[in-house]
């Protein structure tokens, strides 16, 4: 890649060794790795983007792009609609297990030019797989099974959410929102909503 530097990581998932390669080009920095069959590119959204969730207020007690800035937004306490959520501690997620409802969300952003940030900057991507979680650092990595349909899907926690809405306030009782692209693979595009597991995949950089 011209321009560009590339430096090689290692991440330990569980008992696997995985290998990461980051591409850093002008104000960009994009991350790229695998978790078994699993692969995600991180790529920093440019700061004027819009949030996937413009409901968030504030983290860490600051505007929201200034927290992205920053840094401050791994388990940092933020606030929606003036309530304010306290994400976990990374040891506690370490040991995170939890079944409920998942949904998707993104679809308005399929077919619009300009990209969305995720709520600790990283570009949303409909087409990976990610999600969007109320309590988890960001980012962790988890598997979601669809408990319907037995299929399993790795995705990365680089968001905030589910949150009630304002026509249904029941949707913030999911446990999960996770990109088009994980619905698809979950087998719950078309539906909407699927009750799945939801656990910690443990990957460390080393």
């Amino acid at each position: 890649m011209t321009g560009c530097a590339v430096i090689e990581g290692t991440y330990d998932v569980v008992s696997t060794t995985v290998k990461g390669v980051y591409y850093v080009t002008t104000g960009t920095v994009s991350a790229v790795y695998s978790v078994g069959k699993f692969s995600f590119e991180v790529v920093k959204a440019p700061i004027g983007w819009a949030l996937t969730n413009d409901d968030i207020e504030t983290i860490d007690g600051l505007p929201v792009k200034e927290a992205i800035r920053l840094g401050r937004v791994k388990n940092a306490p933020y606030t929606v609609k003036g309530k304010k959520y306290y994400p976990m501690t990374v040891a506690k997620a370490k040991q995170y297990k939890q079944t409920g409802i998942a949904s998707w969300y993104g679809n308005e952003t399929l077919n619009q030019k300009d990209g969305h940030m995720t709520a600790n900057g990283e570009a949303f991507n409909p087409n990976g797989l990610s999600a969007a979680h109320k309590f988890l650092p960001l980012p962790t990595n988890v598997k979601v099974t669809n408990l319907r349909n037995g299929r399993s899907v790795i995705v990365r926690v680089n968001d905030r959410g589910p949150f009630p809405s304002d026509h249904n306030s029941a949707s913030g009782r999911r446990i999960i929102d996770v990109s088009y692209a994980a619905a698809k693979q979950l087998g719950f595009q078309a539906k909407g909503t699927a009750r799945v597991k939801v656990e910690t995949i443990d990957v460390d950089e080393g």
